[in-house]
């Protein structure tokens, strides 16, 4: 199969596989772009940031439109997460000035503990939710907003992982929102993270635009089929499978 439509088939894949799931796209392209492709961490890392920026607008848009995203909350989140994001691209670039190509080694160590960290939170997700119900909010000031922006933000910079699922779980534990709007903030926000995350690695030489463009043409297509597919595939166990390949492939990562 020629690379350029082994290209697009995976963001088709991954397009259907978020549209059925919800589970992040960063969380599932990354590790097919650096084993399945062969992508240098470093590349697969700047060309997913951007790929997740373009495929989350339209959600992004459509909560935006709907009522369902808190504009305090979102720019309390950025500026957190910028600053975080510019810190985790600058590291990165420093590790590579030191070490060279060994900063590809570095990704895929941090990458494997947060493939380690999400799909256990994702496959316990609703008991946390339930667990969380009658208990008040331990956080309430912005303050807190901003450090888990900031959090989020270094660690996305690092991996492109993490724009959504791992501030929607921070939320989930120190605020109490309502899940819609929890959502359609979580996904808002992403957009202005992975969208600065994106340029910062295209800036840097660390997009190939050329990738990005095959995935998004496949991941069109992909997420419409997926969604219209979730209503009629047992969701749960396919998260659970998901989750526990993620699991795998993040030891596969720390053990190699």
């Amino acid at each position: 199969m020629p690379l350029l439509a082994l290209k697009i088939l995976v963001g088709f894949l991954v397009g259907v596989l978020i549209g059925m799931s919800g589970v992040g796209g960063g969380v599932l392209l990354l590790p097919v772009l650096i084993f399945g492709l062969r992508v240098p961490a470093l590349a697969a890392v700047g060309s997913d940031a951007l790929f997740n920026f373009f495929t989350k607008i339209p959600a992004g848009l459509m909560h935006l439109k709907s009522g369902t995203v808190r504009p305090r909350v979102v720019a309390a989140l950025a500026v957190g997460s910028v600053p975080g994001s510019i810190a985790g691209v600058n590291l990165l670039m420093h590790i590579r000035h030191l070490y060279g190509d060994g900063v590809n080694s570095f990704i895929k160590m941090v990458v494997g503990v947060l493939l380690i960290i999400i799909p256990t939170l994702l496959l316990f997700q609703k008991q946390i939710e339930e667990s969380l119900v009658q208990r008040p909010p331990t956080m309430k000031r912005i303050a807190g907003m901003v450090i888990i922006g900031l959090v989020a933000g270094f660690l996305v910079g690092m991996t492109s992982v993490g724009s959504g699922s791992i501030i929607m779980m921070l939320l989930l534990l120190f605020y109490r929102f309502p899940p819609s709007s929890n959502v359609g903030t979580d996904i808002l926000h992403a957009v202005v993270l992975t969208g600065v995350t994106g340029l910062l690695h295209f800036r840097l030489g660390n997009v190939q635009p050329g990738l990005v463009g095959s995935l998004l043409i496949g991941s069109i297509p992909g997420g419409l089929l997926g969604s219209h597919l979730a209503t009629r595939v047992p969701m749960l166990w396919l998260r659970r499978i998901l989750c526990t390949l993620l699991l795998i492939t993040g030891a596969r990562m720390l053990w190699a």
